[in-house]
């Protein structure tokens, strides 16, 4: 980390490969088998529960809880509430992943219910996502981002303040606030932004790092260096986004902790 800060990355990593904790996804249906394989090549063990009659007792579990709204419905929102309530008793981390939140009053709602209803230990979304939870104006089609109204560190920032939790907004340049701590990561490539879920399967790696590492801010800051630096590696193996999909789960399971320690992009503010 180049404020001279000591926080060392890659044993976060290793702490994943050694104990395999459990994680919980109650996620989005495009994309879940990239999302269980890639909290696989980190190290930790995927579950993917989504029944009312089990998710309580499931959550008990795991080390981590991961909610992503990307194929929400009615139903869903309320097995979400059950797990993260229960969560929120037994203090294990949540993460939330507001997909196309600011596409539609239904989204942007139930994302905002979910944050006043529930304690969430991290946000990770794009800046339009993020941003359309505190009142910014930007436009989203689908679940993609296309512009955002303020910068993605202003955005964070403010999220930050009225959520009271770690905030994550992935992009060219990663962004993790948590009060007044601010990470700005550099690592990635343009790959990651042409296939569907790569935001997705970041917030996996979040729920990977947070079931081993309290600190939100430190978790969530190192999940994206290694999504970042996995990115790097696959991309120049890779023939197109097709390819580059399969080259990225394999980057992230041979990635070492040295690798992530000697070329970690993270600059502290």
């Amino acid at each position: 980390m180049t404020n001279g800060s000591t926080v060392d990355l890659g044993a976060l990593l290793t702490r994943v490969r050694t104990n395999k904790p459990l994680v919980h996804h109650i996620t989005n249906m495009v994309v879940m088998n990239d999302t269980a394989n890639i909290t696989l090549a980190l190290g930790a063990l995927p579950v993917m529960a989504h029944a009312p009659e089990e998710v309580e007792e499931m959550v008990g579990l795991a080390g981590a809880l991961v909610l992503n709204i990307g194929t929400l419905t009615v139903e869903q929102v309320d097995v979400m509430l059950l797990a993260g309530k229960r969560a929120n008793e037994l203090h294990i981390p949540i993460v939330l992943d507001p997909v196309g939140a600011g596409a539609t009053r239904f989204r942007t709602q139930n994302a905002l219910r979910l944050l006043s209803e529930l304690h969430i230990s991290v946000l990770r979304g794009n800046a339009s996502e993020v941003g359309s939870l505190i009142g910014v104006e930007s436009e989203t089609r689908g679940v993609e981002s296309i512009s955002a109204g303020a910068a993605p560190a202003v955005i964070a920032r403010n999220a930050s303040g009225v959520f009271g939790c770690t905030v994550a907004i992935t992009g060219a340049r990663d962004v993790i606030v948590d009060g007044e701590r601010v990470a700005e990561v550099d690592n990635g490539d343009p790959l990651l932004a042409t296939i569907t879920g790569s935001g997705c399967m970041a917030t996996s790696l979040i729920g990977g790092l947070l079931a081993v590492e309290q600190d939100s801010w430190l978790a969530a800051t190192a999940a994206l260096v290694i999504m970042g630096i996995a990115g790097e590696n696959a991309a120049p193996q890779a023939g197109g986004p097709g390819t580059f999909r399969s080259h990225l789960l394999d980057a992230v399971a041979v990635l070492t902790a040295d690798q992530l320690r000697e070329r970690q992009k993270v600059t502290i503010l």
